[in-house]
């Protein structure tokens, strides 16, 4: 199959540049003397979470159990539930998880969680492994950091069947901080309750064998903090809109890593000298961001949203319009919700697809 064959709207990975990000990253990771456990709720593709850890990664993050059954249904190790598991339900199906692959790890931020948990899986004859979840600024999840978070590691070694292993903190809030020395402030500054909680647990003989956390817009400031010992980072391998614009070290559009992901759309109309439609518009692209899609080779060319199924393209150069029928790409306003629209991505290598991957956790956001 090649590109003039794909039923559009559909999504695209550029091989040559996933390929490149995946390595780039590696290779930043272990320079620094760090692990990566990239965060697969990205892509929610087993196969993109196997080649992931073809190119050293010790496993993948997840954010929700459904997450976590398919990639381990899938075999893929080492995973890390980024999310609470809270209610029997869930903990339940955490569990099925355990069966298949037992050296899972799930974050706590709450002791009744710690309790229900230890219970769950004393009744099930199971050894779960636990860091303690810390908040970091981002308001989101996470006991606070210092004592609250050595108390709470505490009680998870008062359970016989929880095995403590170390910290979480996520600054997601830091990642999209405009300008490279700016987010780097930000970041030293949230990240810095995380290595005083580590110091704390390592004064009182706990664990901390492993403290986790960072993003792909802060990879290259979070390896440098001494007591981190492997970063989540996820969009880097795939890219998006939003990360182009926060700027890199060197002052101009963030380019540590390729935008490898599009979306490849059909001119369906062309109502007018300076209107042309295609078929993808809410249902196919993320609508989270301040900012449209973006055509990739056609400069002039402007989007915006014209309802479901449709994105009008306009341009105050006539010749410059698309014709009916042609086949344009779009870089994504924000790749983890765009991916999360789509059932399966077109591997490409240049205009040949290469393989068809199911985004199996597609949906599994429970």
């Amino acid at each position: 199959m090649n590109r003039s064959e794909i039923p559009t709207p559909a999504l695209l990975l550029d091989l040559d540049r996933f390929e490149r990000n995946i390595q780039k990253m590696a290779a930043h990771v272990k320079a620094a003397g760090k692990k990566l456990r990239p965060h697969a709720k990205t892509h929610k593709c087993p196969e993109i979470a196997r080649r992931q850890v073809a190119a050293g990664a010790v496993g993948v993050c997840v954010a929700k159990v459904g997450e976590a059954e398919v990639m381990a249904a899938a075999g893929v190790r080492n995973l890390l539930i980024t999310t609470e598991v809270v209610g029997p339900e869930k903990i339940g199906r955490l569990v099925g998880v355990l069966r298949r692959q037992p050296e899972t790890l799930v974050v706590v931020d709450h002791p009744d969680n710690v309790r229900e948990l230890g219970d769950a899986m004393a009744k099930a004859g199971l050894v779960l492994n636990v860091l303690v979840d810390v908040d970091v600024g981002g308001r989101r999840t996470g006991t606070q950091p210092g004592e609250p978070a050595r108390d709470l590691g505490r009680q998870v070694m008062a359970q016989p069947s929880l095995h403590l292993r170390g910290l979480q903190g996520y600054a997601g809030h830091c990642a999209h901080v405009m300008g490279f020395e700016e987010r780097r402030r930000t970041s030293r500054r949230w990240m810095g309750r995380l290595m005083k909680t580590r110091e704390l647990f390592e004064k009182h003989g706990m664990a901390v064998d492993i403290v986790t956390g960072g993003s792909s817009g802060t990879f290259n400031i979070d390896s440098e903090l001494e007591g981190m010992t492997e970063l989540q980072s996820g969009s880097y391998c795939v890219m998006d809109l939003d990360y182009r614009r926060i700027g890199s070290p060197r002052g101009a559009a963030y380019d540590e890593f390729e935008m490898a992901l599009t979306v490849l759309t059909t001119v369906v109309s062309v109502p007018s000298g300076e209107m042309a439609m295609v078929d993808a518009g809410f249902k196919a692209f993320s609508t989270d961001r301040p900012f449209v899609p973006e055509a990739v080779e056609w400069p002039g060319v402007e989007y915006s949203w014209a309802g479901d199924e449709h994105g009008r393209l306009t341009t105050a150069e006539p010749e410059r319009l698309p014709k009916l029928g042609q086949l344009i790409e779009f870089f994504p306003p924000h790749c983890d919700p765009t991916i999360n629209l789509y059932d399966r991505i077109y591997a490409m290598r240049g205009d040949t697809v290469e393989a068809v991957w199911e985004i199996s956790g597609r949906g599994r956001s429970q």
